[in-house]
């Protein structure tokens, strides 16, 4: 058997069913060999829409992304995408062909090595868990096992196989590397969880803080009893959202910039706050600035998280632990049943007040009838037109902090947005592999007009293997965000908008590429537009582009970011 063949025998004994990618001489060998397996390889106009396409097939369905490369320009087309996973946190396996062996520094065709004598491993390296170079056509399968538990193992993440093209096409005997049969995970052990229980049963103002990290059905329902039984409030992160429903008279909602007063007031003066799968983000704990939002000392801090770099990272903690976030959380829920219920009189109706008024303003706005649309409006009518089990998936701007903020997430919905990297032109793309992963749901691509140009690749796509995805475009005719950032701190908005020569804004008609694509395309003229062009799109189950005119309004902040004090002038 050729090298190719054995790794395709290998990642079909792993269970892979889709390879995302482009082509390139470099990896041709390796499909050839996909292409009479039962894998299915999804083919992008880009290296970058394959990469997000992956990474959203991942967070679906809980398996690795894999991820097909070419060489040079090929992988660092796909870094931002390979970049966004690994920064969430996300299983994706990337394998890119490489120069032949045997030319290595003799600058063949494409080769990624100008000075130093570096390769194009090295490009992947600040950012993956590990990159392994293949020097030997025996070494390929023993390192493909090791990438697929590097990256589903202990903190999930993104990894490297860098494969010499002269090596997919050499023979070996058929090998087999199968990966663990069973595998545990870190629990917590029962004195530990004992102690923890008993600081949040005798704290005054306890406080549950959840990452991204928290995991399934399981641990969101532990995290629902334990926070119940003490009547505990619980904030979350960004990538939390969801974790506990919108509605939970406990949940406060995110922290930080995005913060309610009342949520970083909670924070800021509790005095146990047990965090969970969270690496405390700027944004999410308002730069680290005590004086807003989270204050260690003298709160004091019990932070549980599968990966010992982030144990302390921001703050310092009175008790660390590594484990697993659903089994500790479990763990704890154990030791806090046995302990007697608390009522904290008057907490959930004060966060009921507080949450209400956020939805309830939001509600109002999104009853406007000007056109353009008030973002409130188009989230308002997306809300009311979607089954209650669809998944948004965002970009940045509007359409992630409008959803984050003051869009009630269903309990059977999910939210998917890139965290750590804030990437432009993921939701497009990574909705292509939520959509293949989710088939029978609806998955609506909830992006701006900046993030639709960032992957105009992600439409002919959804065309050519019949996804149904729909691409909303929030189109304001500019980087909004950042258009009003610097107006607010600058006085103007410059090279932030998109215009014609005669200065008036403009954008494509992004409902006629859809058509040209070949998919549904809906351009919405009117306020009750959208609504009906939302019916159709659902009931008619093809790819479809809307393109929403939307005004530019800025993003609700309520709480504080430092880049507001650079601008301002005021830090030291």
């Amino acid at each position: 058997m050729t090298v190719a063949d054995n790794l395709v025998a290998q990642l079909e004994a792993y269970g892979v069913e889709y390879v995302f990618g482009t082509c390139g001489h470099t990896n041709i060998a390796l499909l050839d060999a996909i292409g009479r397996s039962s894998i299915e390889f999804v083919i992008a106009r880009h290296e970058q829409t394959a990469a997000h396409a992956a990474d959203g097939y991942a967070r679906a369905t809980g398996k690795p992304g894999v991820l097909l490369m070419h060489v040079g320009p090929g992988m660092m087309n796909a870094v931002t995408g390979v970049a966004t996973a690994a920064l969430d946190s996300v299983p994706l396996v990337a394998i890119s062909g490489d120069i032949p062996s045997y030319l290595y520094g003799r600058h063949p065709h494409q080769e990624v090595n100008l000075h130093n004598d570096a390769d194009q491993a090295a490009i992947y390296r600040p950012f993956v868990k590990r990159a392994w170079q293949v020097h030997r056509a025996e070494d390929l399968a023993r390192f493909t096992e090791r990438a697929f538990w590097t990256a589903t193992s202990g903190r999930p993440g993104a990894v490297l196989l860098n494969v010499p093209m002269d090596v997919f096409s050499r023979t070996l005997p058929q090998a087999s590397t199968p990966l663990p049969v069973q595998v545990t995970k870190p629990a917590l052990e029962a004195a530990d969880a004992e102690r923890i229980a008993a600081m949040l049963a005798g704290a005054e103002r306890p406080l549950i803080y959840i990452g991204g990290g928290l995991g399934g059905a399981d641990g969101r329902q532990s995290l629902k009893e334990l926070a119940e039984h003490l009547d505990i409030p619980v904030a979350h992160s960004l990538m939390a959202k969801g974790a506990l429903p919108d509605h939970h008279p406990l949940v406060l909602g995110m922290t930080g910039f995005w913060g309610l007063e009342l949520t970083n007031d909670y924070a800021r003066k509790a005095d146990v706050v047990l965090a969970i799968a969270t690496r405390f983000a700027e944004t999410d704990a308002s730069s680290w600035n005590p004086a807003y939002t989270w204050s260690f000392p003298p709160s004091k801090l019990i932070q549980i998280d599968i990966d010992p770099a982030e144990i302390g990272r921001n703050y310092p903690v009175e008790i660390g632990a590594v484990a697993d976030a659903g089994l500790a959380v479990a763990a704890i829920r154990d030791a806090v049943i046995a302990k007697p219920a608390q009522d904290r009189q008057g907490l959930r109706q004060q966060i009921g007040q507080a949450r209400n008024g956020l939805f309830e303003a939001s509600a109002e706005r999104g009853r406007s009838d000007n056109f353009p649309l008030r973002p409130e409006r188009i989230l308002a009518d997306l809300r009311a037109a979607l089954p209650e089990d669809a998944i948004l998936v965002t970009d940045v701007g509007w359409n992630k902090n409008g959803v984050a903020q003051c869009y009630p997430l269903p309990e059977e919905g999910r939210f998917i947005t890139p965290g750590g990297a804030s990437t432009m032109g993921f939701g497009p793309a990574a909705a292509l592999g939520v959509q293949i992963a989710r088939e029978d749901k609806v998955v609506v691509a909830l992006i701006g007009d900046g993030g639709m140009s960032a992957q105009l690749p992600a439409v002919p796509l959804a065309v050519e293997r019949g996804l149904p995805v729909i691409f909303l475009v929030m189109n304001n005719r500019a980087h909004g965000t950042i258009s009003d950032l610097q107006s607010k701190f600058f006085g103007r908005s410059y090279g932030c908008d998109f215009t014609d020569p005669q200065g008036r804004p403009y954008s494509p008609d992004f409902a006629a590429f859809g058509r040209a694509c070949g998919a549904d395309g809906y351009l919405v003229e009117s306020p009750d537009g959208l609504g009906e062009a939302l019916r159709q799109a659902i009931e008619r189950r093809r790819p479809a582009v809307l393109d929403v005119p939307m005004v530019n309004e800025p993003v609700p902040t309520p709480g504080h970011w430092n880049i507001t004090d650079i601008y301002q002038g005021v830090f030291e």
